[in-house]
């Protein structure tokens, strides 16, 4: 099975988890230091999550919330 990490090819054994792919990539200390694994539509990966064959992940410093107001158009 081949998935994608940060456009790097990884062959792996089918059933491996997000950790243990990061674990393999040695990439573990990057999810202690608050970076986030996205999947190739932007959402944010849990590291137990499944892994299909294909499957392209991008490991990157975590997003944060978007601190802007929505603006006030003043309806009621």
């Amino acid at each position: 099975m081949r998935i994608w990490l940060n456009d790097k090819p990884i062959t792996l054994i089918p059933g491996m988890t997000i950790r243990q792919i990061l674990i393999q990539s040695d990439c573990l200390r990057e999810i202690e230091k608050g970076w986030m694994v996205y999947d190739e539509w932007e959402n944010e990966v849990g590291l137990d999550g499944a892994i299909e064959n294909g499957s392209r992940f991008t490991l990157r410093p975590a997003q944060k919330p978007s601190t802007r107001r929505k603006k006030d158009n003043g309806s009621r």
